[in-house]
Parts: C-alpha cells; structure tokens; sequence
C-alpha cells in the first residue's frame, strides 16, 4: 500500500445505522467513486466498534483517525481530507469527558485502550457480509488445525484445559460439557448456539453475530466435529434481523467455500448449519426451553429432575447447547493453545469477558475485558463514570436477574464466582450503571416486572412468588408501603430462588434481595416516612419553592386534580387535593417544584 492509499470504515452496526450511518455509507461511496480518488481509497462497511454512544463512526486508517457522531453533511470534508495529504478533521474528533480535550486516534481512547478484545478482534474491522475479510483475518484457520492435526478427544483437552466457562451465564466449564456430549451414547448428536439474547441492556450476542458471524460459525463446526455431531442450529431471536440477515449471508458463504455441507475441506466431515429464529420469549433462553423451541413445541423449561441436554437434547438426542461468545472463543483456543487462553483473567474464570455498558455513565458501549478486572475500571476507566458530576449509587451486573452493587464494591474483581459471593451474577454480561438520582427500589421494581412478565407460569413459586413480591414493590413505590413488607420481600425472595424449576424463578429475586441487602435505608425511607430520597416515586410533599418560580403556569396547565393554586401572583400547591402524579415536577423548566420529605403520624418505625 503506498502512502497515499487508504481505507475508510464505516461502522454498520445496529446502533450506527439507528443512528444515520447507512446514508453516510451512501455519500462516501459516491464521494470516493471520482476518479482522483477510486484508486487510493477503499470504502469497507464493517460490524460494530463497540463505542455506540458515539455513533455513526467513521475510522480512517492506516492512521486509525477516529470520527464520532458524522453525519450525512460532513462526509465531503472527511473525503477532502484524506488526498492528497491525509489530514484529520479535529471537529469531528471524539472529546474526552474528562479532561475535555480531543483525541485523534481510537487507540489512544481510554474506551479502547483499557481493553484486550480477543472475541471482539474483529469487529469493526472486518465486512461481516465478506468471507473474504474473515480468511485474510486467518479466519477458518483453526478449523483446517482441528480437523487435520487433531483428534476430537484433542480438541476437547484443549477447551477443557483452557478453563472456558459457558459465557451465557451459567459459567459451567465448556470442556466438561463437550465431554459429556461426546460420551453420550448414540450416532446423531446437535449443536445448538444459544443467541437469545433477551435481557433489557445487553447487546454482545447481537453484536458478534453482527460483526463477526464467521468466527462463530468456525467454533460450531470444530464443536461439532469434536461431539460427532453433523447437524447445528442456531438459535436466535427474530428481533435480530441485521444479526439474521448476516448470519445466513455467512452461512451461504461457508457452504460455498466448501466450510459447511458435505466433505468439509476434503476431510470426510459433514456438518451444517441451520438458522432458528424465535419469537422473543426471554425464558427460552433455558437450555430446555430454548430445545421445546426448535421442536416447534412451546417453550417451557422441563421439570425437575431431568437429564441434561448433553444426554438427552433436541428431539431426544444428545445435544451441545452454548452461548455466542462461547462458540467465538473455540477458534482463538485452537490456534494459540489453551496455555495462551488461561494466561488471562482468575484461577477460576479464564480468559475476557464482554459487557454491555449502560446506563448513567459517560461512554456507554460494548467492551471486552479480562476476567478478574476491578469493576472501578469498568465504571470509570473505560467508561468514564456517572455524567455531569453526579455521583455513582450502584452497578446492575448479569441482567434483570442479576444484583445491584454499591459503591463500596467498586474495588471487587469481576468474575464469575466474585459476582455471585456478592449476591448478582455474571448472566448475559450486562452491566447497567445507575447515578444519586435513581431510585434503588424503583430499579428493582423495574427488572422483577420484567422478569415476572416473562415467567412461562409452569412452576407456582415463579408464578405466584415474582407476582407477590412485584405487587409488594407497587406498593412501596405508591407510598402504600407498611411495617413487615421487607421482611415479606425477602421471605418471599428466597423460596422463590430455592422452589423455582429454571433459572429465570431461582434468579428474579436477586435485584430486590441484593438492593434490600446494600440500600435497606431507601426502603425504609419509602415505607415509614413516605419519602424517595431520588425523588422517582410519587412520595413525599411536592411544594413550589417561590422565590425560584418563574410564574409560567406550566404546573397549574397539566394538574389535573386542581392542586396547584394560583394566589397574589404565587403558585402553591394544596396538599389535600395533591395526588402525588409528579406532572408538575416533572414540566417545570425551572425546578422550583420540591419534594420534601414527609413523616405521617400514623406511621412511625
């Protein structure tokens, strides 16, 4: 390449392409197509790049230039800058939240440069619609290893002695799991690649299949070359369609290259792929659940005791059942060797982990980090803390069955293990941040709704328990709250995780048994003194502070119980009308409408 010539990448993920970025590709692509400038650029469309908080993204490289928020009207600029002297356009420069100064290059963005993304690799550098991009990556390499250099009991010694844990959140150790499968009698044998992903926040899954589909696709077919299988699906929700779309792009191109179908690069091996949407429903992500499924039967987790899918799976045969992350994994172990794999992350949980990082924090985006890492350096180093100077209160960690953690556990590893002593859970790996002005019971009111409107009902504790305690939370939230309700919360929590068949009943209790355990006080603010310190719930006495009213009329316009009075050119609010709906809190441009804190005499601790 001389030094004139370059390449232009253009995140095509789902969040850049909400974002605008598909006319941006368009207007390159017209750009770029003049005849000065055909020969020495290249355009590549690419999967994600993980900052999805500072989308569209355009990367120039080789100088690796990085453009956050383009759009349509200054893809003209980005051309002229890149001939005949390549030049950065420092107004479209990503600004650093903290010191406040421009960075041109993405390997000098503290989100990028406190990660090892090995999974991640090649997304957001490669065309996930290419093959061609994939094999110029050594992509497909580690299969030709796998099936000309090495047994399938081989093959499974690597994983097994790689210390792989299953990334969809269970955490059981892959090797064993391969084994078992192996093992099982019989002579048809599945692999099922679990891409379900259903937690509100989480987003790896998504973006793998997205941006990487082969390296997915690789790790199935070594998978199932190591159980005996010859059949593989993958299961993955249809409100996926650009995941959808590339991973049959990726499949078709794969049967062609001769990776998929019949006598797979010569050796004798048969194995394919097929593509399995589902219709949403979070509890099939259970592995029994997720099998009911693709037999066309409603998803329901199958009842205690039960042999494993590893037994008896998918119409009855022995399955290989893992998560996306876990397939994206295989290819790396078979090329570097297991040792190169467990040099990362804790004694117990090998290897990186993707998170999904949102909520009230500055970078949000998707990130790959070695297992182990202090979840301070998640919060704040790569993502840059709480916005505006507000103060971290919690972590949400492994989706809406995981725990919430303060902020005297900022300092705690992250990992599998670490995350459960703690009272959450690895999950899926999102990783919601939530600021001062969030309201703890509220958060667990929020993700038990989530999960009880997802129970499939089979089991009573599920049913019933998540109902039960969402109803007490209602309450507590309505100001309705009575003496007794946190110890029903927690009587109620831990029958439900002991009773439940399946993981989403043994796990909805954990972000209202963790927020009772680390914020105790705000329920108790709720319940006896009728108060939400985050001012979220409708508690407390809502008042208009008159030296700070503006006098707009706005609070008087939009109550609707006629609460708010209008006297001698002052506005006050009637506490015997109020009802507490917030309306005026919520519009007045100016805050001057207060909540205060509010003790009842009937009502005392």
């Amino acid at each position: 390449m001389s030094n004139r010539q370059c390449t232009v990448l253009v995140c095509q993920g789902t969040g850049c392409i909400s974002g605008g970025a598909e006319p941006i590709y368009s207007s390159l692509e017209g750009e770029i197509a003049k005849p000065d400038l055909r020969e020495n650029v290249h355009l590549k469309r690419t999967g994600c790049h993980g900052f999805c908080q500072q989308g569209p993204l355009v990367i120039v490289e080789p100088e690796g230039f990085f453009y956050s928020k383009v759009k349509p009207d200054d893809v003209h600029e980005i051309v002229q800058s890149l001939l005949p002297e390549r030049k950065v356009v420092k107004r479209l420069l990503y600004r650093d939240p903290i010191t406040n100064k421009r960075i041109p290059y993405y390997r000098d963005i503290p989100f990028y440069s406190k990660q090892q993304r090995t999974v991640l690799r090649n997304c957001g550098k490669i065309n996930p619609e290419d093959i061609n991009d994939y094999l110029a990556s050594n992509g497909y390499q580690a299969l030709r290893k796998a099936l000309f250099e090495l047994t399938s009991e081989q093959i499974i010694e690597e994983v097994k002695h790689s210390g792989l844990r299953g990334l969809g959140g269970a955490g059981f150790p892959a090797g064993q799991k391969w084994e078992a499968c192996r093992r099982a009698p019989g002579e048809v044998k599945y692999v099922i690649c679990n891409a379900d992903e259903g937690d509100p926040g989480a987003f790896q899954d998504r973006s793998v299949l997205e941006g990487d589909p082969h390296s997915v696709l690789e790790g199935m077919i070594i998978a199932g070359y190591a159980v005996g299988a010859k059949q593989g699906f993958v299961y993955v929700r249809a409100e996926y369609p650009l995941a959808v779309k590339r991973l049959y792009i990726a499949t078709a191109q794969a049967r062609e290259r001769g990776f998929l179908g019949r006598n797979i690069l010569g050796s004798g091996f048969v194995f394919d792929i097929e593509i399995f949407q589902g219709a949403g429903a979070f509890v099939c992500g259970e592995s029994t659940a997720l099998v009911l499924s693709i037999e066309g039967k409603r998803g329901m987790p199958k009842s205690l005791p039960r042999p494993r899918t590893t037994e008896v799976g998918l119409w009855g045969k022995p399955t290989l059942l893992n998560n996306v992350k876990t397939f994206a994994n295989i290819p790396l172990i078979i090329i570097h060797g297991s040792e190169w794999f467990a040099s990362r992350g804790t004694e117990r949980s090998k290897g990186t982990a993707i998170y999904s990082l949102t909520g009230k924090v500055a970078n949000c985006g998707l990130i790959e980090v070695p297992m182990g890492i202090k979840l301070r350096e998640i919060v704040y180093g790569i993502g840059g803390g709480p916005p505006g100077g507000k103060a971290f209160k919690a972590v949400q960690t492994g989706g809406p069955s995981g725990g919430c953690l303060p902020a005297e556990l900022l300092d705690m590893p992250i990992d599998f293990d670490s995350l459960t002593a703690a009272g959450s859970m690895m999950g899926s790996g999102g990783v919601v941040v939530v600021d001062e002005d969030t309201c703890m019971v509220d958060v667990a009111r929020y993700f038990l709704d989530f999960t009880q409107k997802e129970s499939c009902g089979q089991c009573l504790p599920c049913r019933l328990g998540t109902y039960q305690m969402l109803q007490i939370l209602e309450r507590i939230t309505r100001g309705e709250g009575v003496p007794g309700d946190i110890e029903r919360l927690e009587w109620i929590g831990r029958r439900v995780k002991e009773y439940s068949l399946c993981g989403l009943g043994t796990t909805a209790p954990n972000p209202v048994l963790s927020t009772i355990k680390y914020f105790r006080e705000e329920y108790e603010e709720h319940i006896y003194n009728k108060y939400c310190r985050a001012k979220v719930c409708a508690l407390g006495m809502f008042r208009i502070e008159p030296d700070e009213c503006v006098l707009c009329g706005l609070c008087q316009g939009v109550c609707e119980t006629g609460a708010v009075k209008e006297i001698r050119n002052k506005f006050f609010i009637v506490q015997d009308y109020c009802n507490k709906c917030k309306s005026c809190y919520t519009i007045c441009p100016v805050g001057a409408v207060r909540v205060e804190k509010y003790l009842p005499k009937e009502v005392t601790k």
